[in-house]
C-alpha cells in the first residue's frame, strides 16, 4: 500500500485572479462515487477524462486514514466494470475539474467543484517532514488539511443527502 501525503488549501479568491501565479499543465474532468466509507476508510470509483485529448480512464481506490497522511491503493478498471458499479449503486457522482499546474517548481492540483461552491489547492509530498516544512503562498488560502468538512467523502455524502431530501 502506498502512502499519500498531502496538504489542502481553500482557494478563496477567484481562479482568474490567481491564474498568473501558476502554469497549467493539464486539466481533467473527474466524476467520483463512494461505494463504502466509514470514519477511517473509503472505497471509491472514478471516471477521469483528459479535457485536452478526450481520453477516459476509470479507477478503483481504497484509502485508509484521515488528515495529512493516508494509505492508498489505486488501480485501473474497465469502463464496463465502472458502469456496472454505477448502475448498481445509483448514487450521484461528485464532479469537479482538476487543473494540474506548476507553481514555483512545485506540482499543485486545483480542484474546482461543480455541485458546491468550493475550490481546493492540493500539494502532495514525499514525506511528512516535507509536508510540515512547506510554506504555502498567501494566495493558496487557509490550510484545510485536517478539516473533514472539506473532504471529498463528506461533500459526497452531503450531495447524496440533498438528492434524497
Amino acid at each position: 500500500m502506498s502512502l499519500e501525503i498531502e496538504r489542502k488549501f481553500l482557494l478563496t479568491q477567484p481562479l482568474e485572479t490567481v491564474a498568473g501565479h501558476f502554469t497549467k499543465k493539464s486539466e481533467q474532468r473527474i466524476e467520483q462515487t463512494y461505494l463504502a466509507l466509514d470514519t477511517n476508510q473509503e472505497l471509491r470509483v472514478r471516471r477521469i477524462t483528459d479535457l485536452s485529448t478526450g481520453e477516459v480512464e476509470y479507477t478503483h481506490t481504497f484509502k485508509k486514514g484521515n488528515g495529512l497522511s493516508r494509505e492508498e491503493i489505486e488501480y485501473s478498471i474497465s469502463e464496463g466494470i465502472y458502469t456496472q458499479v454505477m448502475d448498481a449503486f445509483g448514487a450521484i457522482p461528485l464532479t469537479k475539474d482538476r487543473i494540474t499546474a506548476q507553481w514555483d517548481g512545485t506540482t499543485i492540483e486545483i480542484d474546482i467543484y461543480d455541485q458546491i461552491q468550493l475550490t481546493v489547492v492540493e500539494v502532495e509530498f514525499e514525506s511528512e517532514e516535507q509536508a510540515h516544512a512547506f510554506v504555502a503562498p498567501e494566495w493558496f488560502g487557509p490550510d484545510i488539511s485536517d478539516e473533514r468538512k472539506y473532504s471529498n467523502k463528506t461533500v459526497w455524502r452531503q450531495l447524496q443527502e440533498r438528492q434524497l431530501g
